[in-house]
């Protein structure tokens, strides 16, 4: 049997604080969502001046990015080389880059998924939040 390792409260707040701080930094309007490893919201901040439909679109890259244990990078990238079936693929509605899984010994933990400015940029703050971790 294996040992589990779960975010807790605290991990989050630390992942919280450092994507709010790199999308402060930068002057971006964007909606932060941690979820863990079974795509569950554990957190939702939509930042000052970020728009409404970002509040759904990081959870949605958050949960696609912890269920597929991968980058949503990934599924963009597929879609964009012509497969579009993918997007009838089940439970995962955020295929977008900006969603950034949390991996600790080589488990898939949770995720972070971000929206509001370019997906790069989004992906940016996702890892800013997760290397805070250390």
């Amino acid at each position: 049997m294996k040992t589990k390792h779960t975010l807790e409260l605290s991990d989050v707040k630390k992942i919280a604080a450092a994507a709010e701080a790199e999308a402060l930094r930068n002057h971006w309007a964007v909606t932060i969502a941690i979820v863990d490893d079974g795509g569950h919201l554990l957190w939702l901040q939509r930042l000052d001046g970020a728009a409404a439909i970002s509040s759904y679109i990081g959870p949605a890259k958050a949960r696609t990015a912890a269920l597929g244990r991968r980058e949503t990078k990934v599924y963009e990238d597929i879609i964009n080389q012509g497969r579009t079936a993918f997007l009838s693929a089940p439970e995962i509605e955020g295929m977008l880059e900006g969603g950034v899984p949390i991996i600790l010994d080589g488990q898939v933990i949770g995720a972070v998924g971000v929206s509001g400015v370019k997906s790069p940029e989004d992906a940016q703050i996702a890892r800013a939040g997760i290397a805070a971790l250390g």
